[in-house]
């Protein structure tokens, strides 16, 4: 072989080769498909118990382990997580989710390869949550604490040549106290569940004696930089090459990187001595010309690494290769993202790795087909939330072009109170191992932007709850926050560090006892719910710019935004009344109206490096009983079952993506309550056309945001066929698409409102189809009940004097009044009324006219409501009804209006 040892000086603008021995041929063809590790996957033919007890005789080859279940590896004993409705055909349900948190144990039986003299072997485990302990054929091989990272175990001197090995696992995911066996092992919070299992693949990997280092946290050994200078690119590498042999040897190590196409651009040929049981460290650089730079999605061109380690026979003794990207990212508070110099928008979702029916064991297939619905919406970045996931996304990310915001499971808490200090060393000592695994496990792939250290630790702080201390504590998350920040600039000083947190200029908390978390790290992201759990969604641009003043030299970006969503829920007007944050009342359209104006704020601010919508898909959580779910997050663009993609999604995909597209909004509200309605159309085409039962509605005079809405639109008794047309697409001039929808009207709505007042979804009475709140001009929506605390239910009022609860419980309040469109004739008005007060006297007018004079009602002594009526008749001959409520004293209120025609 020719041997070449090379050194580079990078000046300004060139890298310049000054010492060659030899040269060597960089055209030749890296080799095809030269692999010197044995692989032998382990996924298959598992059996399984959930069980704390080891049985005895378990290691023996010959053990009958009754009872247990045959599974395949990746696994998980949880299900967790189910809809109430029954709008898609479901896995979940009531009676089949089983959210048991312990310990399960898991026993194979393999065979090792025939050939293993001069050989190491290693069991590779992807992940096992949250605690694993691994025996091989009875003998200990190791523990992993820590639910997301790839571990590795040298088994070399445990396994039987020759004759069946038994490997046994048991994976712990007892939820954490500070007296459980998962106590030091993060995240001991967060909003998600941490399903249990061995839930990625596992193998047994066979090297030489002297391979590329196996034992460095999970990672590949080789770890490349790169330094970019016009079209030369300068390719820094580290690579770990490590000697079990008993004496020293003198090796080669060939360092290749090839284009696309298997050609070789580049190499380096170097002699070194390792020492036995040693690991020698090699530095190596090489220069790339005319390099082709790893631009995102608009080219995501990757090369191949090859770090080869060859005796002095020339024989090759281990190979490992990387795909790696040629780039550079520099965040700024100014400039925002720059790849490669240019600005990128970053535009993006989180993203957990559940899925209905599989829990965490999600195949790399499925985790494609999540990553393409989020890339035919128009995504270009994915946050990996909360904790590291497996190399399939990263894998798909650098091939994609798709950039990554990476994370550790430092969620919200970090302790368990001020009596149990001893414990906060050890969870400080997990967060370091995981944040060391995750960085050297994802180093190679150019897809990933960031390293996150934490996500709302300030929230444990403003909530001492989350850390299990007393109201007064402050506990002060900054100490481990800059022990992280450190670690990052240690261990990958080419990326920046950042954390996401929830809490700096939030009215909601009080801002004397929210740590100072925003410029702790390189960059920053805001987690903000403006319009979901507290404020109105224009309230996210003062927090935005007050970050933004406060912190001028930081860069700041958006991490989490939205708000659930209920694809069985609806609404007629997303602002009729009080949604239920933690609660049932969570309609498809007010999610829609938050992702709406959050990114009407979040798109005109140019000082935003990326923003990040929480989440692409409903997820599974214990803390929740929210929307038309159990135990689901509903704040995902798309389904747990990823069955349906909710309105907001389109929204996105009409503002995002340039692919045609056209989407009739509140599709799913078939049933209609009322005859006149607006209609609202996302399409990113500049002209948009809207038909109704074959009639042309007129155009939408102005589609802001790529949002058309037709305002009082009229139904007929029966079907009604809505059919959105699109067309002057920027990326397809001459496409036109379409979409359409049938809805249902009954003739019993045709000239009659039945209204809910005060109400976002209309309650179910069984005297007519009433509608939620709508056709109103101020007033207020409010409610009888009383709230019932975070998750919890609210306290019911007492109403006496109906059948109806849900329908007298919210009022409208205040001065306010209804515009109803109808045709002329003769209605009769009924209100349906409970004082929420004994002081309130008002008026009611029709069209100008006293209806109703001098109402009043009283609250009873006991606390207790009574509900009334009050009815009369009124003449139409505008084609429109309007009701006006005047207060004299206190405020005006009604629970429910119904118009109905007088025959």
């Amino acid at each position: 072989m020719k041997r070449c040892s090379a050194l580079f000086f990078i000046l300004p603008a060139v890298c310049i080769l000054i010492a060659c021995t030899q040269v060597a041929d960089v055209n030749a063809d890296l080799p095809k498909n030269v692999e010197v590790r044995d692989q032998q996957i382990l996924n298959n033919d598992w059996q399984f118990i959930f069980t704390d007890e080891i049985p005895a005789g378990i290691h023996a080859p010959s053990f009958n382990w009754i009872g247990a279940e045959n599974v395949a590896v990746p696994h998980s004993w949880n299900r967790v997580g189910y809809y109430l409705e029954n709008q898609s055909a479901h896995i979940h349900n009531a009676d089949n989710i089983n959210n048991a948190q312990g310990k399960g144990l898991y026993r194979k039986v393999f065979n090792v390869p025939a050939q293993t003299e001069n050989k190491r072997l290693w069991l590779e485990f992807d992940a096992v949550s949250r605690v694993a302990n691994v025996w091989v054929n009875g003998k200990f091989a190791g523990e992993h604490r820590g639910s997301f990272n790839r571990f590795r175990f040298d088994i070399t001197d445990l396994i039987n040549v020759g004759r069946p090995n038994v490997l046994v696992v048991q994976a712990d995911n007892s939820k954490p106290t500070a007296d459980s066996t998962t106590a030091d092992t993060l995240p001991i919070a967060g909003d998600f569940f941490v399903h249990g299992g061995i839930y990625r693949p596992v193998r047994l990997i066979t090297t030489s004696n002297i391979h590329v280092d196996m034992k460095d946290f999970g990672g590949p050994g080789v770890y490349a930089t790169t330094a970019v200078e016009g079209d030369k690119a300068v390719v820094s590498i580290k690579s770990r090459i490590t000697s079990n042999e008993g004496e020293a040897e003198n090796v080669t190590l060939l360092t290749q990187l090839a284009d696309d196409t298997g050609k070789v651009v580049a190499k380096d040929v170097r002699d070194i001595l390792l020492q036995p049981d040693e690991t020698e460290i090699t530095d190596v650089s090489l220069s790339v010309s005319s390099s082709q730079l790893w631009q995102g999605i608009d080219n995501p061109y990757l090369y191949t690494l090859a770090v080869s380690i060859l005796d002095s026979n020339d024989n090759l003794l281990d190979t490992v290769k990387q795909n790696i990207g040629l780039r550079t990212i520099e965040i700024s508070a100014d400039k925002g993202l720059t790849l490669n110099g240019q600005p990128l928008e970053l535009r993006g979702v989180g993203y957990h790795q559940d899925r209905e029916g599989k829990g965490w064991a999600v195949s790399a297939e499925e985790i494609e087909e999540d990553v393409q619905l989020l890339m035919n919406m128009g995504v270009n970045t994915i946050r990996l939330a909360h904790y590291p996931h497996g190399q399939p996304v990263h894998d798909l990310a650098d091939k994609l072009g798709l950039l990554l915001w990476d994370e550790i499971p430092l969620v919200s808490a970090w302790r368990y109170g001020e009596e149990h200090e001893a414990v906060n060393t050890a969870l400080a000592d997990n967060a370091s191992l995981q944040l060391t695994e995750m960085v050297k496990q994802n180093f190679n792939h150019p897809s990933v932007a960031v390293w996150g250290i934490a996500n709302e630790v300030d929230f444990g702080a403003v909530a001492p709850m989350f850390v299990q201390s007393s109201p007064g504590s402050n506990p002060d998350p900054l100490p481990i926050l800059n022990r992280l920040k450190a670690e990052v600039a240690q261990l990958d000083p080419t990326r920046n560090s950042t954390l996401a947190n929830c809490c700096a200029g939030v009215p909601t908390w009080d801002q004397s006892k929210v740590p100072n978390t925003s410029a702790i790290t390189n960059t920053t992201g805001a987690n903000r719910y403006f319009g979901w759990y507290y404020g109105e969604p224009s309230g996210l641009a003062k927090n935005l710019d007050a970050l933004h003043k406060q912190y001028p030299e930081q860069p700041l970006a958006v991490t989490e935004y939205g708000a659930g969503g209920a694809p069985s829920f609806h609404s007629d007007n997303a602002l009729g009344g009080p949604v239920a944050a933690t609660g049932r009342n969570q309609p498809e359209e007010y999610m829609s109206y938050v992702h709406e104006e959050n990114w009407r704020v979040l798109s005109a601010r140019d000082y935003l490096w990326a923003n990040w919508i929480w989440n692409g898909f409903d997820f599974a959580t214990t803390t929740r009983r929210e929307g038309d779910s159990q135990d689901i997050n509903t704040k995902g663009l798309i389904t747990y079952d990823r069955a349906i993609k909710k309105d907001a999604y389109y929204f996105y995909q009409a503002n995002w993506s340039a692919n045609p597209m056209v989407h009739i909004a509140s599709r799913r509200y078939k049933e209609r309550a009322y005859q006149t309605t607006d209609i609202k159309v996302y399409s990113n085409g500049k002209q948009v056309e809207l038909l109704v039962n074959d009639r042309k509605v007129n155009e939408a005079p102005d589609c802001d945001q790529n949002t058309c809405v037709w305002q009082g639109v009229r139904l007929v008794a029966g079907n009604n066929e809505l059919v959105a047309r699109a067309s002057g697409f920027a990326s397809a001039p001459s496409d036109r698409v379409e979409d359409s929808v049938m809805w249902h009207l009954n003739e019993s709505q045709i000239n009659a409102y039945y209204i809910d007042a005060g109400a976002i979804m209309s309650a179910d009475s069984p005297k007519a189809h009433f509608g939620s709140d709508d056709f109103f001009t101020g007033g207020k929506a409010m409610s009888l009940d009383k709230p019932g605390g975070w998750g919890r239910p609210p306290v019911k009022a007492v109403i006496g004097n109906t059948q109806e609860q849900a329908l007298h419980t919210t009022y409208r309040a205040g001065e306010f009044s209804y515009h109803l469109p109808l045709d002329n004739g003769q209605y009769k008005v009924t209100l349906s009324l409970v004082a929420p007060d004994s002081k309130s006297r008002f008026n009611v007018f029709a069209e100008g006219s006293a209806l109703f004079e001098n109402i009043s009602g009283k609250q009873n002594a006991d606390g207790s409501f009574t509900a009334f009526t009050v009815a009369e008749n009124v003449n139409v001959s505008d084609g429109s009804l309007e009701l006006s409520f005047k207060p004299s004293v206190g405020e005006a209120y009604v629970s429910a209006i119904s118009v109905i025609p007088v025959k």
